[in-house]
């Protein structure tokens, strides 16, 4: 354990010493003399982002739940922090018990964002834990990861123990089990890894070797031992109310991304938009009942003391029962001034009606992601919405006194063409109109209009896949012409980094080859990323150029369908033909129904019944 007096001695030369203090409202503490086995749940973040994650609060509570077993938080460590922590020879710590990172049993990290890969390096490093799995010894902590990213592992294969595949719950706890009975077993790291091999969803890198073809594309996953699984299924809880939610959310002292009570209202999505990973990776679609969640809320609001609830999904107007939860909440907790907030709202399905009673309470802006400027390329990527739909949600809002509106785009979708980018300012510019038509008295504050858009990342799992990413050359032109074109004081235009895009798309689409890539640049300054000032683009090409490694052949080169790419290895439900029927019907402008509509025949229902499925 730290001592306090030293970590007081760096906490007064840091700009937020509260993220490194712990000590928070429902922090779980135990004697570790008490427990079996430590878990270190490592966010790859500042505190700040970590702690608004609901997974981490799930994952933390549950395994806390079990008396044998010790769940600590750690985040990275911002700049300031770390300098003090390496001048002064201080380890990464856990926050409850100040325990050094390196003693733990486990350390798990949540993949959140490609972009977050050098910060989970940065705390093996600040951990004294060796960097790549095969230097990695008895003593040394297993070091694990799940989450979206985890759902092409591959770049990070020399540097995790094995990967969870899919929702970890009950994954979590068969893994923590058959660690505390291999440890008392003496099993070796090792045997311990081939007692959870066959265990749906693990994957340990360590046990499976990739050859390749001439032109640098996979050959072949070979398992190293007939008993290792070819497949790596996901995981899936199939009825959320038997899933485990956790009672009690820890409070933290200062300011996060989401300072409220997050309740998850179901997983999945049945919209099918073709670039969308995650409503490919998180089929079917499984809900929680609205008993449930009133019940939820009416706890963690008790435990708490947050002034707001908010709705997680990946598209809250689609849980079927939206309504009736809507009402019963406001109903619940209007006494008691308790806002609602619902994000990912759909433009085709939520009654403005209902949102103007929400935010009685509490009035915010309101967000829309028409993701493509014209019909033809929203009917490209699926996204099954029209420009009517936003006009008259726009309209009424605005006859109902918003002011704010935000509208996210993407550039360098599939089949673009320059008068799908004008389409974004021409969409921009008739919100703007709508406003002005109102009649004067009907106006209610001043119009704001933020117009953003993203660079497109081809991922895997999605029918784009597939599909070159546009170079950094072409995403600049496009961003220039945007900004040429949009001129207006009432709409402020934003973009994204296109260099960080493009990084992104080479670990979203990577093989093994970039784990060494990653480490080199790791060793050379690259940190944070996913921060626009911490950010180092020649650093990046500098590990490249030395390694012999062309970023370009994985962002922006078309592939074939015949030819194997490095996640084909994991199941998670949906075939591979259909995918590529997906992406034969965007190059046609094709629609795919919602699946609530009809079922589109993607292969969920063979292994993975759940929810509408």
């Amino acid at each position: 354990m730290i001592s306090q007096e030293r970590l007081d001695k760096v906490l007064l030369k840091v700009e937020k010493p509260a993220r490194y203090i712990g000590h928070e409202q429902n922090i779980y503490t135990k004697e570790k003399s008490d427990v079996k086995a430590t878990f270190a749940f490592a966010f790859p973040d500042i505190y700040d982002v970590g702690m608004s994650h609901l997974g981490l609060h799930i994952l933390y509570n549950l395994l806390n739940e079990e008396n044998d077993i010790y769940c600590e938080r750690v985040f990275t460590p911002w700049v300031d922090m770390e300098e003090q922590m390496r001048d002064n020879n201080i380890p990464l710590y856990s926050l409850e018990s100040k325990t050094p990172i390196k003693e733990f049993d486990f350390v798990g990290f949540t993949l959140q964002y490609e972009m977050s890969y050098t910060n989970i390096l940065s705390m093996i490093d600040l951990s004294d834990i060796p960097l790549e799995t095969v230097d990695r010894g008895e003593d040394d902590p297993f070091i694990i990861a799940g989450g979206p990213c985890a759902y092409n592992p591959e770049p990070l294969a020399d540097i995790i123990d094995f990967f969870v595949i899919g929702e970890s719950e009950e994954t979590i706890l068969k893994v923590m089990r058959k660690y505390i009975e291999g440890k008392e077993n003496g099993l070796s790291r090792k045997e311990f890894l081939e007692s959870i091999v066959n265990i749906d969803g693990i994957y340990v890198p360590s046990f499976y070797k990739v050859d390749y073809n001439e032109d640098n594309t996979i050959k072949e996953t070979i398992p190293l031992k007939e008993e290792y699984p070819i497949k790596i299924k996901k995981v899936i809880q199939k009825n959320l109310d038997d899933t485990y939610f956790p009672k009690k959310m820890i409070i933290p002292y200062i300011e996060t991304v989401h300072d409220r009570v997050i309740l998850e209202i179901f997983r999945g999505c049945t919209r099918g938009c073709r670039f969308c990973q995650a409503g490919m990776i998180y089929r079917p679609v499984r809900e929680r009942s609205v008993d449930s969640l009133i019940s939820l809320a009416k706890e963690l609001i008790e435990v708490t003391g947050h002034e707001e609830i908010s709705l997680s999904s990946l598209s809250t107007s689609d849980y079927s029962q939206l309504e009736t939860l809507v009402t019963s909440l406001i109903s619940e907790f209007k006494d008691k001034k308790i806002g609602l907030s619902l994000p990912s709202l759909r433009l085709d399905s939520f009654s403005l009606e209902m949102i103007q009673e929400i935010q009685k309470v509490r009035k915010t802006g309101l967000t829309f992601a028409p993701e493509a400027g014209t019909q033809r390329l929203r009917d490209v990527i699926n996204k099954g919405i029209n420009e009517e739909d936003l006009i008259t949600s726009v309209r009424d809002a605005f006859g109902m006194g918003w002011s704010t509106v935000k509208l996210y785009f993407m550039i360098g979708l599939p089949t673009e063409t320059e008068e799908d980018l004008y389409g974004i300012k021409d969409l921009a510019y008739k919100v703007k109109e709508e406003f002005f038509n109102l009649p004067r008295e009907k106006m209610k504050g001043s119009l704001k209009i933020t117009t953003s858009a993203s660079c497109f990342v081809p991922k895997a799992f999605t029918p784009f896949q597939w599909y070159p990413q546009d170079t950094i050359e072409e995403f600049k032109e496009k961003q220039d012409y945007l900004k040429s074109i949009i001129k207006d004081r009432k709409i402020t235009y934003n973009t994204h980094d296109a260099k960080v895009s493009f990084l992104e798309a080479v670990f979203a689409r990577g093989d093994r080859k970039v784990s060494q890539v990653l480490i080199e640049a790791y060793k050379n300054g690259a940190k944070f990323d996913g921060w626009r000032d911490q950010f180092k683009y020649d650093v990046w090409m500098d590990a490249f150029e030395k390694l012999e490694i062309d970023p370009h052949f994985y962002a922006n080169r078309q592939r074939e369908y015949e030819e194997i790419l490095p996640w084909d290895f994991i199941d998670i439900g949906v075939t591979k033909q259909f995918l590529i029927k997906e992406n034969e019907k965007a190059q046609k402008g094709e629609l795919t129904p919602n699946c609530q509509v009809s079922c589109s025949g993607c292969g969920i229902t063979k292994d993975f019944k759940g929810g509408i499925c």
